[in-house]
C-alpha cells in the first residue's frame, strides 16, 4: 500500500444524511491532519440545508470528487443500498475509503465491495466504532493478557426503542435501502464488538421478527444462540421495541473470572478477589433520538484511518473483519427462516478480530 505525505489528507463525504453529524464533528476535531474539501449530495435542496465544516464545499456532482487528484480519501454515509456503487466507484478512482455500517445490504454485496478495494489497492476501513471504545480495547487487552483464562459463555444484549415515526421515514428498516431492521441496523454495532473480542461461532441458531409495536417490513425484535466449538455458548437479544431504551450490554465468562460491558464501561472480577474497569458510562443512541452520543469512538475510528492511509499501514477496523458480522446476521435470519440452526462452514467463516 503507497505511503502518503503526512501532511493534511485531503478528503471528502458522499453522502450528508442523519448520520453525518458525528462525522462532521470528529473531522473539525482533526483538522490538525485532515481537510474535508467536498460534501456530497444526490438532492440539491436538502443538501443546501446541511450545516457543514467550514471551508467544505457542497456539491450535486460526483465527479468533481472523483476527478479532483488532490482527494485522496472519501467517507460513504450514502443509504447502505448505495455503498457498492460509490465505493468501486471511488476505489476506481484510487481513492482510499471509509464506510459507514453496514457494508453493504447483503453479504454478497459486501464481499464485491471489500474485494473492488482490494482489487484497487486502496485502503477499507469500516464505521463500527464501538471496537475503538475506552472500555473495549481494555477488556480486549484483558482477553489477550489469558488472565480471564477460557471462555464459558457470553451474552450481548440490545434493548433499544425506536418510535414509529422514526420506520415512517423512507427506506427505514426495508430490505431493498437497509437489508432488514434492527440486527443489521441497530445491534451490529455491539454484535460486532462482540465477535471482534470471542470470535467466530460454529453454527447459529435464531429467530426475528416484527412486533406489534412496529409498522415495518425487517425484524425488530431478534434473539440468537452462537455456538463455539470449545462448547461456550453466546445468547444475543436485540429490539427496538424496548421503551424507552437501555443500555447495551455484553456479558463474558470465563474459567477465572467474567468481564462485562455496559453502555461505555467495562468492569471485570476475578474468582481470586481482583477487579478491574476501564471507560465510563455514556449514551449509544438507544432511545427515541438516534443521534444522542458522544462522537469519540467515532474520532477515534476516522483518525485511525487517516493515520493508515497516510502511513500505507492496516487500519483498525478492516473491510474483510466487518464481513464477519455480516456473516452472522444473515446465518441469524437464515435460521429464523429455516426453524434449525445454520452451520457456518470452517472454510467460509471470515475472521473478525
Amino acid at each position: 500500500m503507497t505511503r502518503i505525505s503526512p501532511e493534511r489528507l485531503r478528503l471528502a463525504v458522499i453522502g450528508a444524511g442523519l448520520g453525518s453529524a458525528p462525522h462532521f464533528r470528529s473531522l473539525q476535531d482533526l483538522a490538525g491532519i485532515s481537510e474535508l474539501v467536498y460534501v456530497y449530495g444526490r438532492d440539491a435542496g436538502r443538501l443546501a440545508a446541511v450545516q457543514v465544516p467550514d471551508g467544505a464545499r457542497k456539491t450535486t456532482r460526483l465527479e468533481d470528487i472523483l476527478e479532483d487528484d488532490s482527494i485522496k480519501a472519501v467517507l460513504v454515509l450514502t443509504p447502505p443500498n448505495a455503498h457498492l456503487d460509490m465505493v468501486q466507484r471511488a476505489a476506481r478512482a484510487g481513492k482510499h475509503v471509509l464506510v459507514e455500517k453496514p457494508l453493504e445490504i447483503d453479504l454478497n454485496r459486501a464481499n464485491a465491495l471489500v474485494e473492488a478495494c482490494e482489487t484497487a489497492g486502496v485502503t477499507l476501513a469500516v464505521m463500527l466504532q464501538h471496537r475503538l471504545r475506552e472500555a473495549a480495547l481494555g477488556l480486549r487487552a484483558l482477553i489477550a493478557s489469558g488472565e480471564l483464562g477460557q471462555l464459558v459463555g457470553a451474552a450481548a444484549f440490545v434493548r433499544w426503542w425506536r418510535p414509529q415515526s422514526y420506520y415512517d421515514e423512507p427506506g427505514r428498516g426495508t430490505l431493498a435501502r437497509d437489508g432488514g431492521g434492527v440486527l443489521i441496523t441497530q445491534a451490529i454495532h455491539t454484535l460486532d464488538l462482540l465477535l471482534s473480542l470471542i470470535g467466530m461461532p460454529q453454527r447459529v441458531t435464531g429467530i426475528a421478527g416484527t412486533s406489534p409495536v412496529h409498522r415495518m417490513e425487517g425484524e425488530d425484535t431478534a434473539a440468537a444462540l452462537l455456538h463455539y466449538s470449545n462448547g461456550a455458548v453466546a445468547v444475543v437479544q436485540a429490539t427496538t421495541a424496548a421503551y424507552p431504551g437501555f443500555p447495551e450490554r455484553i456479558e463474558l465468562n470465563f474459567t477465572q473470572g467474567t468481564a462485562t460491558l455496559e453502555g461505555g464501561e467495562m468492569r471485570a472480577a476475578f474468582h481470586n478477589g481482583k477487579t478491574a474497569t476501564a471507560g465510563a458510562a455514556q449514551a449509544s443512541g438507544g432511545g427515541a433520538d438516534p443521534m444522542a452520543f458522544d462522537h469519540a469512538a467515532h474520532r477515534a475510528v476516522l483518525e485511525d484511518f487517516i493515520r493508515a492511509v497516510q502511513n500505507g499501514a492496516a487500519p483498525a477496523v478492516t473491510g474483510r473483519s466487518a464481513l464477519g458480522v455480516q456473516q452472522v446476521i444473515e446465518a441469524i435470519m437464515a435460521s429464523s427462516k429455516a426453524g434449525s440452526a445454520v452451520p457456518l462452514h470452517p472454510a467460509a467463516v471470515i475472521p473478525v478480530m
